[in-house]
């Protein structure tokens, strides 16, 4: 992701110099002058995205001057509540973390507020609870690219199945209800099958699968996640699906994530969209925010200096809503929404190695 420095109004320069302030200042450190030990909970390591995430987390951790101590709660707020309190017993100064449940997470935040440790939420928004910062990117928007996309490739009529994340997530919720409302109001003329799938590849494959049997005739498919990527290019291929977006029985599919393998899939034409959810930034602005708030760094709701917008979304919460593009093979507009091709440079997926 490329990251530009705006400058425009009095009101987005004093925001970027605040952000500037908490990122080029000394780094942080303990009151004997070491560097600051924080925590970084992985929510799991049995994707792609959050595999690029992991990988992506220790090199800007030894950036930004910060001494670096993991644990993944493998989507288990449990073992995520276990894994908070041992970073509380080896003194951590501040925690990063993912939860995947948003509500069940809210106990374990009230214990580190009492304990005046810092707290980034990654990816998901805590339902409940304070947080310094979330640093997500505007997860309504997915499901609303996703249904401009499938939307205008249809051309406003069909049947398409929306395989779900998990509703206990608020990121699941987002791009739900923001998927169905723009079907509803842009068009009415498609069918959409929901399946809620708990963010699990099998899951999403068998109920897919099923979906296809009793709908031969649909033609459009939005995950949620790259998570049914392979299970949906296979159950595709083996319905002798798997054809050119001029076959009229091509199966229109979009992605989120924005993972190598995705930008591959549409440079091959085996599938048409993603959006780029950006696990670069994710690691670098998780850690860069821990440090500002053990800095003793605050923030206002408005622009940054990294082409993102901070928002107020609730009391006492701030969100970071990082930039998430959709990409295309034609790199031109679907539904009004812009895109870029799959080979663009400035995607994260482009420059993992």
């Amino acid at each position: 992701m490329n990251l530009r420095s705006i400058a425009a109004t009095a009101a987005v320069l004093l925001s970027a110099a605040s952000l500037s302030t908490a990122c080029g200042g000394d780094d942080a450190t303990t009151g004997d002058g070491a560097a600051a030990v924080v925590g970084v909970d992985y929510p799991r390591s049995d994707t792609d995205f959050w595999n690029s995430y992991i990988k992506y987390t220790p090199q800007f951790a030894t950036e930004l001057g910060l001494n670096l101590k993991t644990t993944n709660s493998q989507n288990d707020v449990a073992k995520l509540t276990s894994n908070v309190q041992s970073f509380i017993s080896q003194g951590v100064k501040g925690i990063a973390m993912a939860p995947q449940d948003t509500a069940a997470i809210a106990p374990a935040l009230q214990s580190l507020e009492a304990k005046k440790i810092p707290v980034v939420s990654i990816d998901t928004r805590p339902d409940q609870g304070k947080v310094f910062m979330v640093v997500r990117a505007d997860n309504r928007a997915y499901g609303e690219k996703a249904c401009q996309f499938l939307g205008s490739s249809l051309k406003g009529a069909g049947k398409v199945v929306m395989l779900e994340g998990d509703l206990a997530s608020i990121n699941g919720r987002d791009r739900t209800e923001a998927f169905n409302d723009c079907m509803k109001k842009n068009y009415p003329g498609i069918t959409v099958f929901g399946e809620a799938t708990n963010w699990d590849g099998a899951t999403a494959s068998q109920k897919l699968q099923i979906r296809l049997t009793e709908h031969p005739d649909i033609r459009g498919v939005y995950m949620q996640s790259s998570f049914a990527l392979a299970g949906t290019l296979q159950l595709l291929k083996q319905r002798g699906l798997l054809v050119p977006p001029s076959d009229p029985k091509h199966v229109f599919v979009v992605s989120n994530d924005g993972i190598p393998q995705e930008l591959k899939e549409i440079a091959a034409g085996n599938i048409d969209a993603t959006v780029s959810q950006p696990a670069d930034l994710y690691a670098k602005y998780a850690l860069f925010y821990l440090k500002a708030a053990i800095d003793g760094k605050t923030f206002q709701p408005g622009p940054t200096d990294h082409d993102s917008t901070i928002l107020q979304v609730r009391d006492g919460v701030l969100e970071d809503q990082l930039s998430a593009p959709l990409v295309t093979a034609s790199g031109e507009k679907h539904g009004g929404v812009p895109s870029v091709k799959p080979d663009d440079k400035s995607l994260w997926g482009n420059n993992i190695g």
